[in-house]
């Protein structure tokens, strides 16, 4: 029992770093591209690095929240079966769909892990000297959470409808 309740205060304590780093780089975004504006009318410029920052904080920041979706099956979903299926039939397709989420997100984790090391390799640079394997580090690592995720949740009890 003790086990249980530290495991869950852990996964409690990891969801709340995830929610903040969100945020964080979200905050982050804005201000940067407020930032970017004003210097833009002010001096007739802005910071060269800016822009491709912002690019890569918008992967980021897509990628985390794809995995802060995937803790309790809340991604985006064409529910037809929902609809349309018993529970009993209902519940089996959703194992179904985690394990193929599983499947999915596994494969990317995977190539992109190849990807990330190719540019590692070859010292590809995304923008002002930062090096873009850097960048790309977000898309091995959240497949690799939504995978983990996805797969406890296809081990997890089986639950109802989502609504």
């Amino acid at each position: 029992m003790l086990a249980k309740r530290r495991i869950a205060r852990l996964i409690r304590l990891v969801n709340r770093i995830e929610d903040w780093i969100l945020i964080i780089m979200l905050a982050v975004m804005v201000l940067l591209a407020v930032a970017q504006i004003a210097y833009r009318n002010i001096a007739g410029g802005g910071v060269i690095w800016i822009d491709p920052l912002l690019r890569t904080l918008v992967l980021w920041v897509a990628l985390s929240g794809a995995v802060i979706a995937s803790r309790n099956d809340n991604h985006i979903r064409i529910d037809f079966f929902a609809k349309y299926v018993s529970g009993k039939y209902y519940i089996h397709i959703k194992r179904l769909v985690h394990f193929y989420c599983v499947l999915v997100c596994t494969v990317i984790a995977w190539y992109s892990v190849g990807f990330v090391r190719m540019d590692y390799e070859y010292g590809t640079e995304a923008f002002a000297g930062v090096p873009a394997w850097i960048t790309e580090l977000i898309i091995p690592i959240a497949f690799g959470l939504m995978a983990v995720r996805y797969f406890l949740l296809f081990l997890s009890p089986p639950r109802t409808h989502n609504r």
